[in-house]
């Protein structure tokens, strides 16, 4: 039987992961996952641990119901924030491509992670009414997630990548937070399976499938330190899970888009309703 055995959720994207014992769901994923994101304080691109691994060292905590959020990082005053859902609009994008406007969240919070990131920034929210699809076989809606709702792998997968890692003579085994799921998997011993799921139901959730997720170097960096601690895992992802169709990328796990939302939990047991095929 396939069970949920992890959930998590990243408040703010790119930085540190929350983990769950249950979650509501709605249309553009788990709540609270990716609801804010750290922009470039001149034109509104996102910041990202490609560019800027210490991201991965701020910690975020949802206060007061999600009224307030909580932020510390090594080496800096802890900040605590209220949430402005609605206000200051500024126009944002993601890979370049303008994605709408984000809620500015104000000067405490974009001096806060300026000091932090060493890099003039501000902090948004999706605001209300935002509408953003994602792509691939089940498209869905999406948030401030790079491109689809909810990420998945299993257990399954990412210890045949260790195994993998450990014959070509690498680096002690990476750990599920290297590829920040929402959910991790277990029960089934066939790595990957998770490629051939179409549907899937979850609590009172159902998932679909959207696409492979194709991995950059965000793999490459030590979550619990902020440095990038390379090459593995992708050097040996490389070596057997090569997307030509998506210009040779690697991917490791799925994305999906939410059909039904609902809430799920650690423990849930998970049927598949639609394979592959």
């Amino acid at each position: 039987m396939i069970t949920v055995r992890e959930l998590y959720v990243y408040p703010v994207k790119g930085c540190a992961r929350i983990a769950v014992a249950s979650a509501r769901v709605g249309e553009t994923g788990l709540e609270h996952d990716r609801t804010f994101m750290v922009v470039d304080a001149a034109d509104g691109s996102f910041r990202s641990q490609r560019k800027l691994p210490g991201m991965a060292v701020v910690r975020v905590e949802v206060a007061d119901g999600g009224a307030k959020l909580v932020l510390s990082a090594p080496g800096v005053e802890e900040l605590r924030v209220g949430v402005e859902t609605d206000g200051v609009r500024i126009p944002v994008s993601l890979f370049d491509r303008p994605v709408g406007d984000g809620v500015d969240q104000g000067d405490a919070a974009a001096e806060w992670f300026s000091e932090v990131l060493g890099a003039a920034s501000r902090l948004v929210r999706v605001p209300p009414g935002f509408d953003r699809a994602g792509w691939g076989e089940t498209p869905g809606k999406v948030g401030f997630a790079d491109a689809h709702a909810v990420s998945v792998h299993s257990t399954a997968s990412l210890d045949d990548l260790n195994a993998r890692i450990a014959e070509r003579g690498g680096a002690a085994p990476v750990g599920t937070d290297r590829f920040r799921p929402n959910i991790v998997l277990e029960g089934l011993g066939e790595p990957h399976f998770e490629d051939r799921v179409r549907s899937m139901a979850i609590g009172s959730v159902e998932l679909a499938y959207a696409v492979r997720a194709m991995r950059c170097n965000v793999p490459l960096v030590d979550q619990l330190t902020g440095r990038r601690a390379g090459p593995e895992p992708v050097r040996t992802l490389a070596t057997y899970r090569r997307e030509p169709e998506y210009d040779n990328k690697v991917s490791f796990g799925m994305k999906a888009a939410v059909v039904r939302g609902g809430t799920l939990a650690v423990g849930d047991p998970v049927e598949v309703t639609r394979w592959e095929g």
